[in-house]
């Protein structure tokens, strides 16, 4: 039984769901987010929250109940307070600089790497090596910040690359010399 889908979502003030042909959109003060649900769910909206209902009870209609509710729930999150992603850049002479919609990324490589930030995303820079990822759509969000650390992710012998804020980094013993 999936007891995350089970879960009623709350609807803040300040944003609409409309659902129509499959098609669920959330409208809030931080914007517009869309997205087609799976046919063997379907949501209920009484008021200011919102069920999620299948249609059969199957295992994978289970599975697409739980799914479809934090789907709906990040939109909803997203659209009224936003998500944020945090990353760290560690090593002597590595460090970002944001350019528009473009985050220069100087990580030890012989040029420094520029980095196209997706629609939705924005980003600021604290310290040089601190990098805030903020939009409305957690996924793109996630794929964003993946996308930065896969440029250069840290290394297990100094800690030297960028990963995420709450990562911890296990170090592992370098070389020793022997006599």
């Amino acid at each position: 039984m999936s007891r995350v889908g089970k879960k009623p979502i709350s609807i803040p003030a300040k944003v609409d769901i409309a659902l129509k042909d499959r098609l669920v959109t959330v409208k809030g003060s931080k914007g517009t987010l869309s997205r087609t649900i799976h046919a063997d769910v379907d949501l209920q909206v009484d008021g200011n929250v919102v069920q999620v209902v299948i249609q059969n009870e199957d295992r994978k209609s289970r599975a697409l109940q739980g799914l479809t509710r934090s789907l709906v729930n990040n939109m909803v999150t997203g659209v009224s307070t936003g998500f944020e992603r945090v990353l760290e850049i560690n090593g002597i002479g590595y460090r970002a600089e944001v350019k528009g919609q473009t985050l220069v990324l100087n990580l030890g490589y012989s040029n420094p790497v520029n980095f196209d930030l997706p629609k939705g995303v924005a980003a600021a820079v604290d310290r040089n090596t601190i990098i805030k990822l903020s939009g409305i759509d957690k996924e793109q969000l996630g794929q964003t910040a993946a996308s930065i650390r896969k440029l250069r992710p840290p290394e297990p012998y100094k800690g030297k690359g960028i990963k995420y804020a709450e990562e911890r980094i296990i170090r592992k013993a370098g070389k020793t010399g022997t006599k």
